[in-house]
């Protein structure tokens, strides 16, 4: 009995991920579009091609246990990337732009991390050991991919810094998401 309900949760987990993974190849052109760094553009178009891939292990994993790959929808990523779009919608400007959505991209990788790290564990348990190796492998993609854009954020962060100091220096009191703030509150 144990056995079947974690099995229920495993799959309906798998399904909560297809529909995440699904979301985000929608979402990070959007993304990639928005950032104005090269590098950080790229980051994202090469997350986006794995991003495809991470669906494509999803619906072999479904495959192989005669399951239709479906979705389920994952509140938890929509409203991830609903942030994530909001930041796009405030009047950042370039380096300062970067770094927001490098914070929105790291919660989205933090969550898929999390999600896969649970799913991989009780496909071991279940002794779905080659569901394990996909879910093992887009789990270290997620991790790397966190780990370019740390890097990526250790170069944008100063440059948004010094983006921020020479607007000062021009007299602007209030920063774009002070802004925003007080609108929404």
């Amino acid at each position: 009995m144990e056995h079947n309900a974690l099995m229920e949760l495993y799959v309906d987990e798998l399904k909560d991920l297809y529909d995440a993974e699904n979301r985000l190849v929608k979402g990070l052109p959007k993304v990639a579009k928005a950032a104005t760094s090269e590098k950080l553009r790229a980051a994202v178009e090469e997350h986006l091609e794995q991003t495809k891939g991470h669906v494509d292990r999803l619906k072999e994993i479904f495959d192989n246990m005669g399951e239709k790959a479906t979705g389920k929808k994952c509140a938890g990523m929509m409203g991830i990337l609903k942030e994530g779009e909001e930041i796009m919608d405030e009047d950042y400007e370039g380096e300062v732009m970067d770094a927001a959505l490098i914070s929105a991209a790291q919660r989205v990788e933090h969550y898929e991390i999390a999600a896969y790290g649970c799913v991989r564990t009780w496909a071991d348990l279940l002794g779905e050991s080659e569901a394990s190796s996909l879910l093992d492998k887009t789990l270290e993609e997620e991790k790397e991919t966190d780990e370019k854009l740390t890097q990526l954020a250790e170069e944008i962060n100063v440059q948004a810094k010094e983006a921020g100091s020479e607007e000062g220096e021009e007299g602007e009191e209030e920063s774009p998401r002070g802004k925003a703030r007080g609108a929404r509150a």
